[in-house]
């Protein structure tokens, strides 16, 4: 595992940092009905400067962000018995990210690589600005193997937590090298091609990832129905465990999984994270 003192974080964020301590605020307190005024303040921004980048990074208002942020939306797709898995997914792991647009070229590592727990892996690694606060991204040759979230100060857990994932892998911090992705996830680049991505699990943890994709954006489901879907509502703790442990944030949207009673449950990157997750993709669907 490498020195943490030789991690490096960049600061430069593009205006992310600003809109990403805007909108977190906005979700932390959405039971105080936040302002948009106040979502300026928190930015440092006029209200005008504020409402212009926030929709500019986020795609929409700061006000159809603000309207999304309670649960009902969520409770009433519950009841609506939304199915989460069907025929458009097959074998091949492959399945369309909602935050861009982008589609996703999902493979598997093979049983073999799994067991040497990443013998002979080189991975490098870099943070980044996003709207959900620093991101690391981490990557092999063959694709993006991890983004997770962290706030200021989180830089070594959180590089312990990926380092962990693969302990016999060597990382290299490579800013230039994880720009390539992050500008496709978190930017505006236009390139349509696959994003590829290398996934890391037991075959069961593959299959929960795999039915996570399925669920559309600005819908949920309920933990229990998740695992009906792959055997049985009693590998609701199983699946729930699984979830915890998908390496890609956002792209694998393990956030669109809540409690059956419409409360969000856990979230390994925070409740208030995927509230403004949920509230954000609710906003672009309508």
């Amino acid at each position: 595992m490498a020195n943490v003192a030789d991690i490096e974080i960049s600061n430069s964020d593009s205006g992310y940092e600003r809109i990403s301590r805007a909108l977190l605020f906005l979700a932390a307190n959405f039971r105080r009905q936040p302002t948009l005024e106040q979502g300026a303040e928190i930015a440092g921004l006029s209200l005008w400067h504020f409402q212009r980048e926030f929709t500019r990074l986020a795609g929409v208002s700061p006000k159809a962000f603000i309207a999304h942020l309670t649960l009902e939306r969520a409770k009433h797709a519950l009841a609506q018995g939304y199915p989460v898995l069907d025929a458009s997914l097959e074998v091949g792991l492959s399945g369309p990210s909602r935050l861009h647009d982008l589609t996703l070229k999902i493979e598997a590592m093979t049983p073999g690589a799994y067991a040497k727990r990443g013998a002979g892996l080189t991975i490098a690694y870099g943070w980044h600005g996003s709207l959900f606060g620093r991101a690391l991204l981490a990557m092999t040759e063959h694709g993006l193997c991890g983004l997770s979230f962290s706030a200021d100060g989180e830089a070594e857990p959180q590089y312990r937590d990926m380092a962990e994932r693969w302990p016999e892998a060597r990382f290299v911090p490579d800013q230039k090298a994880t720009d390539v992705y992050a500008s496709r996830i978190f930017g505006v680049a236009t390139d349509a091609s696959p994003l590829p991505v290398r996934l890391l699990g037991t075959p069961w943890q593959i299959n929960v990832w795999k039915a996570l994709l399925a669920i559309p954006p600005g819908s949920v489901t309920a933990y229990g129905a998740l695992a009906e879907t792959l055997c049985s509502r009693r590998a609701a703790r199983a699946t729930a465990s699984a979830i915890a442990r998908n390496p890609i944030a956002v792209l694998i949207p393990c956030h669109r999984v809540i409690t059956a009673t419409g409360a969000l449950g856990g979230y390994r990157w925070g409740e208030v994270r995927k509230r403004a997750l949920l509230a954000l993709e609710a906003s672009r669907v309508g």
